[in-house]
This record gives structure tokens, sequence and C-alpha cells, in this order.
């Protein structure tokens, strides 16, 4: 083998590692085929010690409610992130009002009413408990629970990786996904890992997004504190592992490779 061959050889192999192969990317591509009576199960976080809740009050009577909504600065606000627009950022929502906080007995301290319990609570079942305790004192209460503090994280493969505090604590992996700029192509859709936390024990499980089935798991929807993990593929795994200028050496490379076969071309003739 003369030396011209062995430069377009050796080109031509440079250009074919660095090649990515094809990857699924597709979610849910058997959703005609998947029973989804299952779906809105478990589709509500319970409340957890650390959680922190909004509680509003109100009546027609509103002297008489003034005693349950506890005094708060309306300069204080939490930021939430509502679901994204296309592909613009997510937007932030302030939200403000009395704040109380789930201690470790699962307990919140409110006016009036002093300890009530929210163990096994979610958001509606809970704005339900206080409604019952309230109508002792109040005549037709209306009341407004909001779960402030709900964030899940999402890592490794995706656009944009963090922690992502999301309204009312209703949330699906999909959606979270949506929030982090969706998993990049160099992520493997068929092994998300969600790990989650409820009362101190910790469990995981691994989704196979290409498939619809996993819109019927109980990891479908999100609990507070999730952490969803999209692993890399092989190619990112190797590209992470080489020079960061090792696609500077293959232009360089083809450069020369390209000037020594038209000077041999050049002797030659």
């Amino acid at each position: 083998m003369n030396f011209r061959k062995f430069c377009l050889y050796g080109f031509t192999g440079l250009v074919l590692a660095s090649c990515t192969p094809r990857q699924e990317i597709n979610y849910m591509t058997d959703i005609d085929s998947v029973s989804l009576d299952n779906a809105i199960k478990n589709s509500r976080s319970t409340l957890q010690p650390g959680d922190q809740l909004i509680v509003n009050i109100s009546a027609r009577d509103l002297d008489a409610v003034k005693p349950f909504n506890q005094n708060y600065s309306s300069s204080a606000t939490v930021t939430q992130y509502s679901s994204p627009n296309s592909n613009s950022m997510p937007q932030q929502i302030p939200a403000s009002g009395p704040t109380y906080f789930v201690d470790t007995d699962s307990n919140i301290i409110f006016p009036q009413l002093g300890k009530v319990n929210a163990k096994g609570e979610n958001v509606e079942t809970f704005r339900e408990k206080l409604t019952g305790l309230l109508s002792k004192y109040i005549k037709d209460p209306i009341v407004d629970v909001k779960l402030v503090n709900f964030k899940v994280s999402v890592s490794g493969e995706v656009a944009r990786p963090g922690m992502y505090v999301i309204p009312d604590g209703h949330a699906n992996i999909l959606s979270a996904l949506s929030l982090a700029g969706d998993a990049t192509p160099y992520g493997i859709r068929n092994n998300v890992l969600v790990i989650r936390n409820v009362d101190g024990q910790i469990t995981k499980e691994r989704i196979d997004l290409t498939k619809a089935g996993f819109i019927n798991s109980p990891y479908y929807y999100l609990k507070q504190n999730d952490i969803i993990y999209v692993q890399p593929n092989a190619n990112r795994e190797k590209a992470a592992r080489v020079d960061p200028n090792t696609g500077l050496y293959i232009s360089v490379a083809s450069v020369i490779a390209s000037l020594v076969i038209g000077v041999l071309a050049l002797t030659k003739n």
C-alpha cells in the first residue's frame, strides 16, 4: 500500500469514527396499543415533612375569617415555574400568602385550630380536611391550598439539568423533562432512572420512555424530591474521555493529508 492510499484510508477512518450511530429518540412508539386505564392513579403526591404550604381562607363573612388567616408580608414570595412555551425557558410565577411548614411529625400549626396533621394527605385531601375543620367556625369557608416548594431534580444527558419547583405539586416525568429542555440526542431514553424518597424510604425505577407502558407506572407521576437521571450513551461517554482538542487534531491531520496527497500528485505528474 503506497502512502497516498494510506492517507486516504486513514482520513476515511477518522471521519467514520467521529460519526454518531442512529439512536432511538422517539417516545411512546406503541401508544396506540397500550391501555391507559390506570394512568390517573397515584397522580397526587402526599405531603412530606419540610413541605411548604400557602393557605388562604375566605368566606362571605370576612370578619369571621380574619382569625384564621395568619399575618404575612406580601413582599415575601415563593418562586414557582410553569411549563415552558415552545423552546423558551420556564416562566417564573410568584406565589404569596400565609405560609405553613409541615414539621417532622407531619403537622402544621394553624391559627385557632392548633396542630393539623397532614400525614398521608395530598393537597386536595388536605384542603378538604381544613374545610371540614373550619366549617365548625365559619359558614361556607373557601380554602385554597398551594404546595409551593414541590421540586424535582433532572440531571444527566438533558439540555438544562437542574432543580425545578413545580406549581401545585402536579407533574409527570415527561413534563419534568420538558422543563429541563428534554433529553439530548445522546441520552438513553429506554433506561431513565427515577429515584424517590417517601417518608425516608428510598426506591428507584428504570423507565423506558420509548414504550407507552410507563404511563401506567407509579413513577409516571412525580413525587416530592424525585430525581430523574438520563444516562448518556456510549458515544457521549467516549467523548468525555477523549482529549477536548481531538476535533482540532483531526482537522489539522485532514488538512496535512490533503496537502501531502496534492504534493504527491504533482510530483508524480
